[in-house]
C-alpha cells in the first residue's frame, strides 16, 4: 500500500500533474493512487524525487515501533 494519493493532496498537486512528471500515463498514476497498482522501487523513487520527500513517506508502514 502505498500513500501517493493523500501526499499528492497534501502539496496540492494532482494526479495528471504527476503522470506528466514520471513519464506515465493518468491511468496508471491513477491505479497507484488507488493502490490497484503498485509502483516499482525504480518509480517510486522516481516519485519521491519528483515531489521532494523521503520514499519512506510515500509507504504505510508494516509494523507499530
Amino acid at each position: 500500500m502505498n500513500r501517493i494519493k493523500e501526499v499528492l493532496k497534501e502539496q496540492g498537486r494532482s494526479q495528471r500533474w504527476l503522470a506528466e512528471k514520471i513519464d506515465k500515463s493518468y491511468v496508471v498514476v491513477t491505479n497507484y493512487c488507488n493502490n490497484k497498482a503498485q509502483p516499482s522501487i525504480e518509480v517510486l523513487k522516481n516519485i519521491a524525487e519528483v515531489l521532494d520527500i523521503d520514499i519512506r513517506e510515500l509507504l504505510l508502514p508494516t509494523k507499530e515501533k
